[in-house]
């Protein structure tokens, strides 16, 4: 299987569990169903896509929307700004707080 481009899918039927890890250790594919054909792909909490030329990422469920947008983090700094307690010159706020903490 390994000669071949890697499968969008990879079905394997069998009750042995070591021949099932070896089979899921040694190959790369897209899903994975085991004693089941098509049923990975009907399960929308599980993503769906290939590997290189069968498709990549993840494209079904939260795990589509994610691959087809882009997080825009923003930060707002509030009033009171720790980081102004660390740059010099070191006011009475500072000084309080050392004596806070040196208790």
């Amino acid at each position: 299987m390994n000669a071949r481009p890697r499968p969008l899918a990879l079905y394997y039927f069998g009750p042995d569990d070591a021949a099932r890890a070896k089979v899921l250790a040694r190959t790369t594919s897209g899903n994975v169903g085991i004693n089941s054909t098509l049923m990975h792909y009907a399960q929308d909490d599980l993503p769906f896509g290939g590997v290189g030329p069968s498709g990549m990422g993840a494209y079904h469920g939260i795990e589509g929307f994610r691959a087809m947008s882009h997080a825009k983090g923003i930060f707002t700094q509030g009033r009171w700004s720790g980081a102004n307690l660390l740059r010099a010159p070191f006011g009475r706020m500072a000084d309080r707080i050392l004596r806070l903490m040196l208790r």
